[in-house]
C-alpha cells in the first residue's frame, strides 16, 4: 500500500514522502496515530500543492538570506572591550557579544547559537566568526575588537 508521511517517522522516511508499507501496518499504526494518509489522486494533488508552496517560501527565505549576508559582509562588526595597557581585554569576546553587535550595527536578530569564532578572542585586533544560517548558507564576519 502507497502512503504519503504527514509526519517524520523513523526507519521509513520524512514528511511529504510517498513510501510503500503493508497493508496492516499502514491500517493499525500510521493512520491511527495520524502519521500517514493514503496516497489517492486527491491526496497526491494536495501534496504536489504543499511542496509547491514550500519551495516557494524556500526562495523567498533563500533571497531574504541572501540580503541579510551581503549586509553583514560590507563592513566589519565593532565590538568594545576593557583592555589593559598591553593590549590584553579582560576576559574574551564571545558568540552573545557578537550576536549583539549585529544586532545594534545591522539591525538582524542572529541567535548566537549559529555563530562560530574562529580563533579566541583575548585581545584587540581584527578576527573572523562564521554564522550558519541552515540550507547551506553560510558566510564569515570580520570584527573588530577595539578598547573602551
Amino acid at each position: 500500500m502507497e502512503i504519503i508521511l504527514i509526519k517524520d517517522v523513523d526507519n521509513l522516511g520524512g514528511i511529504n514522502e510517498v513510501v510503500k508499507v503493508k497493508n496492516g501496518y499502514a491500517r493499525n499504526f500510521l493512520f491511527p496515530k495520524k502519521l500517514a494518509v493514503e496516497a489517492s489522486k486527491s491526496n497526491l494533488k494536495q501534496l504536489e500543492e504543499r511542496l509547491k508552496q514550500l519551495k516557494k517560501k524556500e526562495e523567498i527565505m533563500l533571497a531574504e538570506i541572501s540580503s541579510v549576508i551581503a549586509k553583514l559582509i560590507e563592513s566589519p562588526l565593532k565590538i568594545n572591550a576593557k583592555s589593559g595597557t598591553s593590549g590584553k581585554i579582560f576576559g574574551s569576546v564571545t558568540t552573545l557579544q557578537i550576536s549583539r553587535a549585529i544586532s545594534e550595527q545591522r539591525g538582524f536578530q542572529i541567535d548566537r547559537k549559529k555563530i562560530t569564532i574562529t580563533d579566541e578572542v583575548k585581545e584587540i585586533g581584527s578576527y573572523k566568526a562564521h554564522i550558519d544560517f541552515g540550507n547551506n548558507q553560510t558566510t564569515s564576519v570580520d570584527f573588530e575588537v577595539i578598547s573602551e
